[in-house]
């Protein structure tokens, strides 16, 4: 996942810190070197860390902040603050046009993902901004190119624009004026990529944007190359001046340097970042909730976010319902697996919590048990779906249900008892006072104390009873 090596030594390097009621020069010292050496390994660009680590010993070796209340916490603050300056502060969105067309071509070296990320941005504008696209291939070049994004808009059930291997300079003209023939809003230029930035490719380019005068020229980036990625930007701003980056596979990157090098050494944004295969995994480019993230604060407002844009507000109102009321059951359970399952991953979902991602590290979550989860409550009778009670009260029926679904019984056991605990977590959380809810600690006041394993005898001692 992205930034995982990053996040783990900077809450480290904080953790010296944070604990503390009173700091010295020598405590920032220390913990400044930690961070440095955090920041080298990610492969942040020199630069970058430089000037990093300078402003945030200057702020934190202050007098207010060595002297005053929570030190360790003000030092924390600091940090995020500075990462987010480095990232960009806000967001910043892409230029789309309320009237007439909008052009956007993306660029880049060849294996950044350009045209898969031409399909999901693409996506992304049809269904969060309503816009109609059109793809227009460009990438002459690469062997099956063409026919890799015509498959892509094939799967979108969108028109990609492509005249085989015409010049290409040639082709963006049509496209362009084909699109304001036949109700285009919105084109999307995909461009080739060549290994490393060469005179013929680029000249290409600047010849294609002479032409159409996009609104949006994207750089679309490989996270995984680190501080090259800065390379590549600087060559692709000096020729065409990048409107703004897309930085992709960061779901496949532990290290995240590129992220936190390429605005601040380019001065060109981050606007969108790719977080999967699929054409639904891009989002945009937070500078403050991914300081939020790196530091293992959790990002609630992307969590919300995806709650709002995958799950209707009256399911989701009416599950509240049920749940509060001890009504809740298996078919209402599958419900809830399928709203998740809307959202993405399980794991990237859980990560987004404040303080869960820090619980589950070295956890590996399998997005198949959600799937073993739908066999198990398959195998049961509508019955037994309706009143779980029948399934807590009958030994045989738990066998039963585990054959017909090919799971073991301590699996059926396992899900029992998940339904138990969310139940008895969402009755006591009608009765809560709000105002009273810790932000750092959102299941506190719940008295939801794990369960104590009772220790048996002689080998395995100790096991939970279902396993």
């Amino acid at each position: 996942m992205a930034f995982e090596s990053l996040s783990d030594r900077l809450q480290m390097s904080m953790r010296r810190v944070t604990g503390k009621g009173r700091l010295n020069e020598n405590d920032i010292d220390l913990m400044m070197r930690e961070v440095r050496l955090s920041l080298l390994e990610a492969d942040v660009h020199f630069r970058v860390v430089k000037q990093f680590t300078k402003v945030v010993k200057e702020k934190a070796t202050g007098e207010k902040i060595l002297k005053g209340l929570n030190p360790g916490q003000q030092v924390v603050k600091i940090v995020r603050e500075e990462l987010e300056n480095i990232m960009g502060e806000k967001a910043v969105p892409l230029v789309l046009n309320e009237n007439g067309l909008t052009t956007m071509m993306l660029v880049g070296l060849q294996g950044a993902g350009k045209t898969t990320t031409i399909g999901k941005l693409a996506n992304m504008l049809k269904s969060k901004h309503a816009k109609n696209p059109m793809l227009v291939a460009l990438d002459i070049y690469r062997p099956a190119a063409i026919e890799q994004l015509k498959t892509i808009g094939d799967q979108l059930g969108m028109f990609v624009f492509e005249k085989g291997t015409q010049n290409p300079v040639q082709t963006a003209k049509e496209a362009i004026a084909y699109a304001k023939e036949n109700g285009y809003d919105t084109v999307l230029i995909d461009t080739a990529g060549r290994l490393q930035i060469d005179e013929t490719m680029m000249q290409e380019l600047v010849d294609i944007s002479k032409l159409v005068n996009p609104d949006e020229i994207l750089l679309t980036i490989d996270a995984m190359t680190g501080q090259d990625a800065v390379t590549t930007a600087e060559g692709f701003h000096k020729q065409l001046t990048l409107t703004g980056a897309i930085l992709t596979k960061l779901d496949g990157d532990t290290r995240g340097g590129a992220a936190l090098s390429l605005r601040y050494v380019t001065h060109v944004s981050i606007k969108l970042m790719g977080l999967g295969e699929k054409l639904d995994q891009l989002e945009v480019f937070h500078p403050e909730r991914m300081a939020s993230r790196i530091l293992g604060m959790g990002d609630v407002l992307t969590l919300v976010d995806k709650v709002t844009e995958n799950i209707d507000e009256d399911d989701m109102l009416s599950m509240m319902e049920k749940m509060q009321s001890g009504k809740f059951n298996y078919d209402d359970y599958v419900k809830q697996l399928k709203m998740i399952k809307r959202m993405g991953s399980l794991g990237g979902i859980m990560k987004l919590i404040p303080g869960v991602g820090k619980a589950l590290k070295g956890q590996d979550i399998d997005d198949k048990q959600l799937v073993y989860v739908q066999a198990i409550i398959s195998s049961m009778t509508k019955e037994e779906r309706k009143n779980p009670k029948l399934i807590e009260q009958s030994s045989s029926r738990r066998r039963r249900i585990a054959n017909g679904s090919g799971r073991r019984v301590n699996e059926v056991n396992r899900l029992i008892q998940t339904m138990q605990q969310q139940t008895k977590m969402f009755k006591q959380m009608k009765n809560m006072d709000p105002n009273k809810i810790n932000p750092n600690n959102p299941l506190q006041g719940l008295n939801m104390q794990p369960k104590k394993v009772k220790k048996g005898k002689g080998k395995g001692r100790g096991r939970h009873p279902f396993r």
